[in-house]
């Protein structure tokens, strides 16, 4: 397993869930960690505070990741003030749930923009530095809808789904350049994304309860220090899906 002193992470969806667990993790790697977000600025800086506590050294980073524009601006300022990206964790998503009949254009468009194209735009942007320090980890964060459909509709299965399709292109391309591409795919974890959903209850989990944070957050943290592991989907979902 690598070591990860000194290594910059970027995780987006950091300022509460998965994210902020992940950071958490990774700071106490011994990485320096660029605390993503959009509207939680104060979450974002309690993380901050919570690394920077116990010693650690993290920044928070504001950008509304369906703007390409935003996620180069974002990108840039983590290098300038932390150094070049080698840890990228593609965490922040949405998940309107609508009824089949009702889901619209702007559904669907605004689905994947936040939850798969940003992915896309987030890794060309940090992928410059990887390939320069031939060492990069990316991490994308998917869900069991990209495998089963799930309960939430047909813009949020497409969204995770096409975040497989692209950790396989550049797992592939960038194998024999130190630089890994892998997927999480949790299923119903115990955060704010799984609320106000009547369709979601623990009796879907073979295991029978919701996942926590951290037993996905150890799973992104296993595969920043691992350098054997490029191209697969990592499923933490309670046995919902079997591969």
């Amino acid at each position: 397993m690598d070591d990860l002193t000194g290594k910059v992470a970027l995780i987006t969806g950091a300022s509460r869930g998965i994210g902020r667990e992940t950071a958490l993790g990774l700071a106490a790697a011994g990485c320096k960690i660029a605390v993503g977000f959009n509207s939680g600025a104060e979450a974002a800086q309690t993380v901050v505070g919570d690394i920077i506590a116990k010693g650690g050294h993290a920044v928070a980073f504001g950008a509304d990741i369906g703007n390409p524009d935003a996620i180069k601006k974002m990108v840039a300022d983590v290098e300038a003030q932390l150094g070049p990206v080698g840890i990228l964790m593609t965490n922040a998503g949405i998940n309107p749930v609508r009824p089949i009949e009702t889901i619209t254009a702007e559904d669907w468009e605004q689905s994947l923009a936040i939850n798969l194209s940003s992915a896309f735009h987030l890794i060309q942007a940090a992928l410059p530095s990887m390939r320069a320090q031939k060492w990069g980890r990316l991490i994308l964060t998917s869900s069991v809808a990209a495998q089963i459909g799930g309960v939430i509709g047909p813009h949020y299965a497409a969204s995770k789904a096409g975040m497989i399709g692209l950790a396989h292109y550049y797992a592939a391309v960038l194998a024999k350049e130190g630089i890994t591409a892998n997927v999480i795919a949790p299923a119903l974890i115990e955060t704010d994304m799984i609320k106000n959903n009547p369709a979601i209850k623990p009796t879907l989990i073979p295991i029978g309860r919701f996942g926590k944070v951290d037993e996905v957050s150890s799973v992104a943290c296993m595969l920043a220090a691992n350098g054997y592991i490029t191209g697969q989907t990592l499923n933490v979902n309670g046995g919902w899906y079997m591969s």
